[in-house]
């Protein structure tokens, strides 16, 4: 029988932290590794950031911390050969660039939504933005009033599949925050006397831990680089 993914989790004191814990109980693919967040929760299981660099054996590192982490967990997936996949949103240039740097080295997955529709979302508007030459567009996305990020990392995600379809079109971005709202993104193309709207709905935050697990099972033993999300699911 195939040994189950070992998955070490970062940020799992958070709001996706706690779903993909939820999640990874009893899954028949993967197990929890180690759980780790800013301070250790030792009721929960976590430990604390301080001791991540002594964490168990593990297969994937999945991320859904603070930007300021990333160093951290490149550094410990380098130094075990092991595959990085992170849900974290808001990282800068140098982030950026750390993220590169490690692909050289490692199976690197940055996504900023973990939803197989979002998935097919960013394919769908890549497409549109190739045959809607000359159209504007806008995407607009609503979250719960405690998403901080603005545009949110999705948003942004779905701008650069419209660039990818159609150089020099540059979207524009609505954010709207409101109550508990899961997560809403629509990307809109319109002309002279018609318009086209793509819609994706998240109404349970599940959805984005099982993605998020999935991404880890199909990344753990892949090559070095940067990896899509959508090319892990059409795989």
């Amino acid at each position: 029988m195939t040994q189950p993914i070992r998955i070490l989790l970062t940020g799992a004191s958070g709001r996706m932290g706690g779903e993909v814990r939820k999640a990874l109980g009893g899954h028949p693919r993967a197990v929890l590794a180690g759980a780790y967040a800013r301070e250790a929760r030792p009721e929960q299981g976590i430990a604390a950031w301080s001791s991540l660099g002594a964490a168990p054996d593990f297969d994937v590192l999945l991320d859904f911390s603070r930007p300021e982490a990333l160093p951290a967990c490149l550094a410990l997936c380098e130094s075990r050969g092991r595959a990085l996949v992170t849900g974290t949103t808001g990282f800068g240039d140098d982030a950026r660039a750390l993220l590169e740097r490690a692909a050289g080295r490692i199976p690197v997955l940055a996504a900023a939504n973990f939803s197989i529709g979002v998935a097919v979302l960013e394919r769908l508007a890549e497409r549109a933005a190739a045959a809607l030459h000359g159209w504007d567009c806008d995407i607009v996305e609503l979250h719960h009033r405690g998403k901080q990020d603005t545009p949110s990392g999705t948003a942004l995600a779905l701008g650069a599949s419209v660039r990818a379809g159609a150089a020099g079109t540059e979207p524009r971005y609505a954010s709207l925050r409101a109550g508990d709202v899961v997560g809403e993104h629509t990307v809109q193309f319109a002309s002279r006397g018609e318009r086209i709207e793509l819609v994706h709905r998240a109404t349970d935050r599940g959805i984005f831990a099982r993605g998020a697990i999935e991404a880890a099972l199909r990344l753990a033993g892949k090559p070095p680089g940067r990896h899509r999300l959508a090319g892990l699911f059409e795989a």
